[in-house]
């Protein structure tokens, strides 16, 4: 009888372990806002990771609606709901840290994705250097108009990380030209529409004096596009760029109406999936996701790095249809 209670007990025992090896585990994403195509392409890429697809991942997609306190109240919900792991991509680079700070003091791993916050707390991060891309499109624009005439910028939601960075490499590729005057400076808030108006104001104020249009994103450069054909001028006459490799952009780069460099939204969401099941499962976990194998300069390392930089990609007329061919 003693024998067959140990052996009960042990396979009791067993079962109990491989049920929790099984066990599914909750991660929570909270990205600031999800109307704009990069964030949608973000947000899918998490719900096709193999740890999704298979059910070993319970994935729950929140969306932030570019409202910090929003993004508060969401982390306030996965904290009551005892999710394993969060990743985060905050509207604001300050009030994000409240956010983190709630997770952390319950014991919940937080991984950044894509947009920073200004917290030590992070477990890790998985984005793309702003301030290089926000250099390299501004340079792409004064290389065009000959590092002389006037350019307009459309910024981000202010106080966002890539607003900050972008604008700070904006800053920089101005400074080598300081025969270029910036005739208007505004956010547009990642928005087509309000980069639209913005555009067709700034047109009325200063007729045939604008000759480029750095935009911090596809969206908005595509906005002023927009404003800038309803006002029968020709494209291609000014000198353009935006920043993502949205499906629009990638058209309008196919064109020559704009100049766009992609940032990959499905490695930041991707990295940070695998970076969220390897800490949820306290280091018991192999990444799945194939972007470590196409990134070589980006190595797991692990899953013990603080940031993982995801590269840029400029679009050009080399790689522009093998990029649209993703989006089919």
């Amino acid at each position: 009888m003693k024998r067959w209670m140990i052996a009960l007990a042990s396979a009791t025992a067993l079962l109990a372990s491989s049920a929790m090896a099984q066990e599914k585990i909750k991660i929570g994403a909270a990205p600031y806002g999800l109307n704009a195509e990069f964030m949608q392409i973000w947000a899918a890429a998490l719900q096709e990771h193999p740890a999704v697809k298979s059910g070993e991942v319970e994935l729950t997609v929140f969306d932030g609606r570019y409202d910090a306190l929003v993004q508060q109240d969401q982390f306030k919900t996965m904290v009551t709901q005892k999710y394993n792991a969060i990743i985060f991509a905050p509207i604001d680079v300050d009030a994000g840290a409240a956010a983190v700070q709630s997770a952390a003091d319950a014991g919940i791993p937080v991984i950044g994705s894509n947009t920073r916050v200004n917290s030590d707390l992070l477990t890790s991060y998985v984005g793309s250097d702003d301030t290089i891309s926000g250099y390299l499109e501004a340079k792409t624009v004064l290389d065009k108009i000959g590092c002389k005439g006037n350019v307009v910028i459309l910024e981000g939601p202010v106080g966002q990380s890539a607003q900050i960075s972008r604008l700070e490499g904006n800053k920089k590729a101005l400074a080598e030209c300081p025969d270029v005057k910036v005739l208007e400076d505004q956010t547009a808030n990642w928005s087509r529409a309000e980069a639209q108006t913005l555009m067709e104001n700034w047109l009325t104020a200063h007729p045939k004096q604008i000759n480029g249009v750095i935009g911090q994103n596809d969206e908005m450069a595509l906005g002023a596009i927009e404003a800038i054909k309803a006002a029968g001028l020709d494209v291609k006459s000014f000198a353009i760029a935006g920043i993502d490799g949205i499906t629009d952009a990638l058209h309008a780069v196919k064109a020559g109406e704009m100049t766009s460099i992609l940032q990959d939204a499905r490695a930041q969401a991707q990295g940070a999936l695998d970076l969220a099941i390897f800490n949820a499962r306290k280091g018991d976990y192999k990444p799945q996701s194939d972007i470590w194998t196409t990134y070589k300069d980006m190595p797991w390392n692990d899953g013990k790095e603080k940031i993982y930089n995801v590269p840029w990609t400029p679009v050009t007329a080399e790689n522009v249809d093998q990029l649209l061919a993703t989006r089919k």
